[in-house]
Protein backbone atom coordinates (compact mmCIF):
# COMPACT_ATOMS: atom_id res chain seq x y z
CA UNK A 1 0.00 0.00 0.00
CA UNK A 2 1.13 3.67 -0.87
CA UNK A 3 1.76 6.23 1.64
CA UNK A 4 2.21 9.96 0.95
CA UNK A 5 5.69 9.64 1.73
CA UNK A 6 6.02 7.42 -1.16
CA UNK A 7 4.83 9.64 -3.42
CA UNK A 8 7.12 12.08 -2.24
CA UNK A 9 9.89 10.12 -2.68
CA UNK A 10 8.47 9.59 -6.04
CA UNK A 11 8.15 13.29 -6.90
CA UNK A 12 12.01 13.41 -5.80
CA UNK A 13 13.84 10.55 -7.36
CA UNK A 14 16.47 11.50 -9.76
CA UNK A 15 16.20 15.50 -8.74
CA UNK A 16 17.72 15.81 -4.85
CA UNK A 17 20.74 14.10 -3.65
CA UNK A 18 19.49 11.75 -0.80
CA UNK A 19 19.51 8.36 0.34
CA UNK A 20 15.49 7.12 -0.25
CA UNK A 21 15.61 4.43 2.65
CA UNK A 22 17.22 7.67 4.87
CA UNK A 23 14.43 10.11 3.08
CA UNK A 24 11.98 7.70 3.78
CA UNK A 25 12.33 6.98 7.34
CA UNK A 26 13.18 10.49 8.56
CA UNK A 27 10.23 12.27 6.68
CA UNK A 28 7.49 9.45 8.25
CA UNK A 29 8.89 10.43 11.38
CA UNK A 30 8.58 13.91 10.53
CA UNK A 31 4.90 13.55 9.21
CA UNK A 32 3.69 11.15 12.56
CA UNK A 33 4.80 14.09 14.41
CA UNK A 34 2.99 16.59 12.68
CA UNK A 35 0.26 14.02 12.71
CA UNK A 36 0.05 13.42 16.06
CA UNK A 37 0.08 17.42 16.85
CA UNK A 38 -2.57 18.00 15.10
CA UNK A 39 -4.20 15.53 16.53
CA UNK A 40 -3.50 16.20 20.15
CA UNK A 41 -4.88 19.76 19.29
CA UNK A 42 -7.77 19.13 17.76
CA UNK A 43 -8.70 16.77 20.53
CA UNK A 44 -7.80 19.24 23.34
CA UNK A 45 -9.56 22.36 21.22
CA UNK A 46 -12.86 20.02 21.55
CA UNK A 47 -12.23 20.38 25.43
CA UNK A 48 -11.99 24.18 24.97
CA UNK A 49 -8.57 24.29 26.15
CA UNK A 50 -5.21 25.41 23.84
CA UNK A 51 -1.92 23.29 23.64
CA UNK A 52 0.19 26.31 25.42
CA UNK A 53 -2.68 25.78 28.48
CA UNK A 54 -1.88 22.13 28.64
CA UNK A 55 1.76 22.76 28.74
CA UNK A 56 1.97 24.74 31.24
CA UNK A 57 -0.54 22.68 33.56
CA UNK A 58 1.68 20.12 32.45
CA UNK A 59 4.76 21.26 33.71
CA UNK A 60 3.25 22.38 36.73
CA UNK A 61 2.06 18.86 37.40
CA UNK A 62 5.45 17.36 36.74
CA UNK A 63 6.43 19.39 39.78
CA UNK A 64 4.27 18.62 41.94
CA UNK A 65 1.46 21.23 41.46
CA UNK A 66 3.63 24.02 42.41
CA UNK A 67 6.35 26.02 40.91
CA UNK A 68 7.90 29.34 40.40
CA UNK A 69 7.50 31.31 37.76
CA UNK A 70 10.89 31.42 36.33
CA UNK A 71 10.83 27.73 36.99
CA UNK A 72 7.96 27.50 34.42
CA UNK A 73 9.52 29.68 32.30
CA UNK A 74 12.66 27.71 31.80
CA UNK A 75 10.71 24.28 31.63
CA UNK A 76 8.74 25.94 28.83
CA UNK A 77 11.54 27.96 27.29
CA UNK A 78 9.34 30.95 27.36
CA UNK A 79 10.99 34.56 28.21
CA UNK A 80 9.52 35.97 32.15
CA UNK A 81 7.54 38.41 30.10
CA UNK A 82 5.86 35.37 27.75
CA UNK A 83 4.92 33.70 31.22
CA UNK A 84 3.58 36.59 33.05
CA UNK A 85 1.05 36.80 30.19
CA UNK A 86 0.39 32.68 29.89
CA UNK A 87 0.04 32.64 33.64
CA UNK A 88 -2.25 36.11 33.70
CA UNK A 89 -4.52 33.84 31.32
CA UNK A 90 -4.69 31.03 33.44
CA UNK A 91 -5.18 31.84 36.51
CA UNK A 92 -8.26 34.51 34.93
CA UNK A 93 -9.74 31.00 34.27
CA UNK A 94 -9.48 29.68 37.57
CA UNK A 95 -7.00 26.84 36.07
CA UNK A 96 -3.88 28.42 38.71
CA UNK A 97 -3.34 30.68 41.39
CA UNK A 98 -0.75 33.13 42.47
CA UNK A 99 0.65 32.52 46.16
CA UNK A 100 2.85 35.01 47.92
CA UNK A 101 5.21 33.25 50.53
CA UNK A 102 4.74 33.78 53.72
CA UNK A 103 8.43 33.55 54.27
CA UNK A 104 9.57 36.15 51.52
CA UNK A 105 7.32 38.53 50.09
CA UNK A 106 8.90 39.08 47.04
CA UNK A 107 8.24 34.92 45.84
CA UNK A 108 5.39 34.07 44.31
CA UNK A 109 4.78 30.84 43.58
CA UNK A 110 2.35 29.36 40.82
CA UNK A 111 -0.08 26.49 42.33
CA UNK A 112 -2.13 24.50 40.56
CA UNK A 113 -6.39 24.74 41.88
CA UNK A 114 -8.41 22.01 41.79
CA UNK A 115 -9.88 23.05 38.44
CA UNK A 116 -6.35 22.86 36.63
CA UNK A 117 -5.82 19.61 38.00
CA UNK A 118 -8.98 18.00 37.15
CA UNK A 119 -8.86 19.55 32.95
CA UNK A 120 -5.19 18.65 33.28
CA UNK A 121 -6.35 15.04 33.83
CA UNK A 122 -9.21 14.82 31.27
CA UNK A 123 -6.54 16.37 28.80
CA UNK A 124 -4.05 13.56 29.49
CA UNK A 125 -6.86 10.86 29.12
CA UNK A 126 -7.54 12.49 25.61
CA UNK A 127 -3.64 12.57 24.56
CA UNK A 128 -3.29 8.92 26.00
CA UNK A 129 -6.23 7.64 24.24
CA UNK A 130 -4.83 9.57 20.80
CA UNK A 131 -1.73 8.38 21.15
CA UNK A 132 -3.03 4.75 22.03
CA UNK A 133 -4.84 4.96 18.69
CA UNK A 134 -1.90 5.14 16.33
CA UNK A 135 0.34 2.92 18.09
CA UNK A 136 -2.12 0.55 17.55
CA UNK A 137 -1.85 -0.09 14.12
CA UNK A 138 1.45 -2.59 15.11
CA UNK A 139 1.37 -5.50 16.92
CA UNK A 140 2.77 -5.73 20.58
CA UNK A 141 6.05 -7.01 19.52
CA UNK A 142 6.03 -4.93 16.58
CA UNK A 143 5.68 -2.01 19.26
CA UNK A 144 8.53 -3.03 21.06
CA UNK A 145 10.72 -3.18 18.22
CA UNK A 146 9.93 0.52 17.03
CA UNK A 147 10.48 1.24 21.00
CA UNK A 148 13.82 0.09 20.77
CA UNK A 149 14.72 1.24 17.08
CA UNK A 150 13.13 5.15 18.21
CA UNK A 151 15.65 4.90 21.41
CA UNK A 152 18.75 4.02 19.21
CA UNK A 153 18.01 6.74 16.98
CA UNK A 154 17.41 9.19 19.49
CA UNK A 155 20.64 8.26 21.76
CA UNK A 156 22.47 8.67 18.55
CA UNK A 157 21.34 11.83 18.04
CA UNK A 158 21.98 13.12 21.87
CA UNK A 159 25.46 11.81 21.96
CA UNK A 160 26.94 13.32 18.52
CA UNK A 161 25.45 16.94 19.13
Amino acid sequence: MEDSVDRHLARWRGKAPFDERVEAIVTRMQFLVKHLSHTKEAALSEMGMQDYEFETLHRLVARGGSATPSELAADLLLSPAGMTGRLDTLERTGLVRRIRSAEDRRRVDVELSAKGKELWTEAMTIRAEVEAAMVSALAPADQAVLDTLLKQLLLNAETTR
